[in-house]
């Protein structure tokens, strides 16, 4: 069930009207929503509502046991058994045929005989944001910064639909405090996620979902068969088109949140206007780098220990933030590129003599959005291979030309223009928008809505293709 259909609007207008049907019975809100949230995994694969709920059980359970411990090692012990349980959901439904299949290869080289057990497994939708949920939620129970849930709560958490498939990545200690009490519909939640929503829909309808299927896609699946200007348009194209379609699900997922009286946090700021690779780690994917953050780059010594270990800490922090992408090699080298160059960052900084003077912020944000752009590259190739022939054809037209350009259209090339002005517009647009809505009539606002709905729709091509973040 994709957000920007009309199958998703019934079904969030049924859910929507019970939620608030309830009034202040906070017990029976959560667990219309729970079910309306198994209702929308469901829709994908019935089979997989189960491990959804064995997977927040599990975690519910671990967290009680932390909790009722008075042992530090008991809890610690505890904890290390949570997470491998979470991680293990994850190994075997999106990594074993990956490992499996790299350790064959290597004892083939090897010219050692081995008949690896090889096992056809479908991906869940969204198994590492909600594995990763669980984890953070285990680690912030035995850290005291998240008090134990009841079952309930535990379950809304990970089954939450808003943020369920594609994130952002919603902590424990953020939202289960809000569980604990009923919500108020304010007007200013109401328009916010009106306008959230709206966003959301023209970003990934009109803009991704265009740019996908008249540019980007062509161009990656045989980037022999295009010249260089039109593999220029494609990294470029494909730039704003993950932007734009990741940052929609957020801010949908913001916005239907914000309709039932949660908050989730913010997840993109603007993130090409960065001028470093860190900066933009700030300001992208928010809720992930954090996460990565606060749970593995820290506790491996984050910069304690000297510019050696800040940087090993770093570069293992962005191999694992790759690979949690997707089990392939492209992911890995996705993530290697970003960890190198916040190496250099760093090491750039200790050893820079302070007299010499910094560069404009222009210079910083051009280069560093390049940067982007080259590791999006490897991001979206669907083999190693694949990427090297499309970085071969961007070096090949410094000599054999740019070739033919029939997909660098005048509609694709506003698309592009477009995705990446969204970073020019003021950090706070949408809020000052939304004040002003809160101050129209009701039916002026129900009108505009639909009035933006409609022109929405008269834009988007033909059909709904599903959210990049899904695969993950």
């Amino acid at each position: 069930m994709l957000f920007p259909t009309l199958v998703f609007g019934l079904f969030f207008l049924v859910l929507f009207a019970l939620t608030w049907a309830v009034g202040g019975r906070n017990e029976w809100r959560k667990l219309i929503i729970l079910v309306g949230s198994w209702i929308f995994y469901g829709a994908w694969d019935w089979r997989f509502v189960l491990l959804l709920m064995v997977s927040a059980w599990l975690n519910f359970a671990a967290a009680s046991l932390i909790d009722a411990s008075a042992s530090p090692r008991l809890r610690r012990a505890i904890l290390a058994i949570g997470v491998c349980a979470n991680l293990t959901i994850l190994i075997m439904f999106k990594y074993y045929g990956f490992f499996v299949g790299q350790a064959a290869q290597a004892l083939a080289a090897l010219h050692i005989p081995a008949d690896l057990p090889l096992l056809q497994v479908i991906l869940p939708v969204g198994v590492s944001f909600f594995t990763f949920q669980g984890m953070s939620y285990l680690i912030d129970v035995s850290r005291g910064r998240c008090a134990r849930a009841s079952l309930l709560d535990v379950t809304l958490l990970m089954s939450f639909f808003a943020h369920l498939v594609a994130g952002p990545i919603v902590r424990g200690a953020d939202l289960i405090p809000q569980f604990a009490a009923t919500p108020r519909m304010d007007r200013r939640m109401a328009s916010e996620g009106l306008l959230l929503i709206v966003w959301g829909l023209f970003k990934k309808t009109v803009i991704a979902s265009q740019l996908a299927t008249n540019l980007v896609d062509p161009v990656f699946q045989d980037p022999s068969r295009h010249g260089a200007l039109e593999l220029a348009a494609g990294a470029y194209g494909y730039a704003a088109q993950i932007y734009c379609d990741f940052s929609a699900y957020s801010d949908m997922a913001i916005g239907l949140a914000a309709l039932l009286g949660y908050r989730f946090p913010r997840n993109f700021d603007q993130p090409y206007r960065a001028a470093s690779l860190q900066d933009f780690w700030r300001r992208w994917h928010i809720s992930l780098s954090s996460w990565l953050r606060d749970y593995l780059y820290i506790p491996l010594g984050g910069g304690r220990g000297g510019l050696a270990m800040a940087c090993r800490n770093s570069m293992i922090t962005m191999l694992i933030g790759g690979l949690w992408h997707g089990a392939s090699w492209t992911f890995v080298i996705w993530g290697g590129l970003h960890g190198t160059v916040l190496c250099l960052e760093r090491v750039w900084r200790a050893v820079k003599p302070k007299a010499w003077p910094s560069l404009p912020g222009w210079v910083g944000v051009v280069v560093t959005f390049h940067i982007v752009c080259l590791g999006w590259i490897f991001f979206r190739a669907p083999t190693f291979a694949d990427a090297i022939a499309y970085l071969g054809g961007l070096a090949g037209g410094l000599t054999a030309g740019l070739g033919a350009v029939p997909l660098v259209t005048p509609l694709n090339a506003a698309l592009i223009v477009v995705g990446l002005a969204i970073h020019g517009l003021p950090p706070r647009l949408l809020e000052s928008w939304a004040a002003r809505v809160r101050a129209l009539p009701a039916p002026a606002v129900g009108l505009g809505l639909a009035a933006c709905i409609l022109l929405v729709d008269s834009l988007r091509p033909d059909g709904v293709a599903p959210f990049i973040y899904f695969q993950f």
